[in-house]
């Protein structure tokens, strides 16, 4: 894969922002062209012109991507789809309890639009590719592209759809606002908070100058100090926290899919791939992995 040119960072989040806006364009005439083609009731009917207008968004991202010459044009779709979901399920919801609406879309709200924030906050522009996509580029060569469509950006992309499943129970069910309803309002909270906290101290802990000139220690402090992947572990507990919603309001069991398909892939993928870099670069990570827990956290052990 070819470096991408540098460009100016207001000129790459422009470039973005377009791509995004066709994105979303094409989406809308997606959406109504398959609400008129598909079946209106059942399954099907509630998430098939949703879902396939979502697979066409993310087409025209990754058509950017390749365009633009940098993968991670896709990064912030993880964060806009599910509120652009959110916002229409609340637009088209003809029942529900007010009270979990509200709660429910302020949530999602919050977690998107603070996710979208982090990841403008720390993107470079243009010129910047996370290091995962390259690294696949190296080893797919010439299949790249459909590797790249197929698992950075249409992956992704079903991942967060069958989380969102939970959203329509929770929406538009007529079940009145109840104490599981607390409790899966506090665990989604509690979620962004943990993600919000965990990405700022690691912000803190980048900024912060070197004096030796050495490799940057591992960071051991605040979350990080009792989980190797707090903001995974918020992430997970965020797409938990959405199926409590569901099964609040009465939702059906298979929405649990969504938070299922989260575990796997955090488990997985993410958290595997980071851990194989951080323990190939830094000696001090190994010696970081043997105290701390991957995910949960637990008490500290001695390390050896």
């Amino acid at each position: 894969m070819s470096e991408t040119p540098r460009r100016s960072r207001p000129l790459s989040f422009a470039l973005v922002a377009v791509a995004y806006v066709v994105a979303f364009a094409v989406a809308v005439v997606v959406f109504v062209s398959a609400r008129d083609a598909l079946p209106t009731t059942g399954f099907v009917g509630d998430w098939g012109p949703l879902f396939v207008a979502d697979v066409a968004a993310t087409a025209v991202v990754f058509a950017f991507s390749v365009m633009l010459k940098n993968h991670s044009t896709y990064d912030a779709y993880w964060s806009v789809a599910p509120i652009a979901i959110v916002l229409w399920l609340w637009l088209e919801a003809p029942t529900g309890d007010g009270l979990r609406q509200v709660v429910v879309l302020a949530l999602v709200l919050a977690w998107g639009l603070r996710l979208t924030w982090n990841w403008a906050h720390g993107w470079a522009g243009l010129h910047h590719e996370d290091w995962r996509y390259r690294q696949i580029a190296q080893q797919t060569g010439r299949a790249f592209l459909l590797v790249s469509f197929l698992g950075i950006h249409l992956m992704p992309t079903v991942m967060v759809f069958l989380g969102c499943l939970s959203l329509r129970a929770a929406l538009h069910s007529d079940v009145a606002f109840g104490v599981f309803d607390v409790v899966a309002a506090v665990v989604t909270a509690g979620a962004i908070a943990i993600e919000a906290v965990a990405d700022t101290q690691m912000r803190a802990f980048l900024a912060r100058p070197r004096d030796d000139g050495g490799d940057r220690p591992v960071m051991d402090e605040g979350l990080w100090a009792i989980s190797r992947h707090p903001n995974y572990l918020g992430e997970i507990l965020f797409w938990i926290g959405l199926f409590l919603f569901s099964r609040a309001a009465g939702g059906p069991t298979h929405d649990v899919v969504g938070s299922v398909a989260m575990v796997i892939l955090f488990s997985t993928v993410s958290i595997p791939l980071m851990e194989r870099r951080q323990a190939s670069r830094r000696e001090a990570y190994r010696v970081y992995q043997q105290r701390v827990p991957v995910l949960l956290p637990w008490p500290r052990r001695t390390a050896p």
